[in-house]
């Protein structure tokens, strides 16, 4: 289960609505807790790195920008959680993209963005096997 507060939720749909049509992404920082919750803290808004016009169905996480996300993670006495990023008028649903690209451990929140109003927001993790991901739940009883 990742927990993830109302305010980030709404800023993680704000993104997502100030990028549409683009893909939107940025870094969720937290904590696990005693029961292998992730805990979300911050978020860390990234600028999608992808050549422009490929900006509307992909993003990309540079670098040089996970490492300065883990930078600032670590200063604060957290670690990356997860990675989120927007889905332009599609579900919010990974694809097969999503899938080639992800790495284990990490909460990847999809949400939909259209031109009037963020949509669906929903989280997945990695199988073990990298066959698939499964839908995790999403609390939000933190602030």
């Amino acid at each position: 289960m990742i927990d993830l507060a109302p305010a980030h939720r709404a800023a993680i749909a704000t993104h997502a609505q100030a990028e549409h049509p683009n893909e939107c992404c940025g870094l969720m920082l937290g904590v696990l807790d005693d029961t292998g919750r992730k805990v979300v803290r911050e978020l860390l808004p990234i600028s999608n790195e992808r050549e422009p016009d490929a900006r509307r169905n992909r993003f990309l996480i540079g670098p040089t920008e996970m490492l300065r996300g883990e930078r600032h993670a670590r200063t604060r006495g957290l670690d990356i959680v997860g990675i989120y990023h927007s889905h332009p008028d599609v579900p919010a649903v990974p694809s097969q993209f999503d899938l080639d690209h992800a790495w284990p451990v990490y909460s990847y929140v999809i949400v939909t963005s259209t031109a009037s109003t963020p949509g669906d927001l929903r989280s997945w993790v990695l199988r073990e096997d990298r066959s698939g991901f499964d839908e995790e739940p999403t609390g939000g009883a933190s602030a």
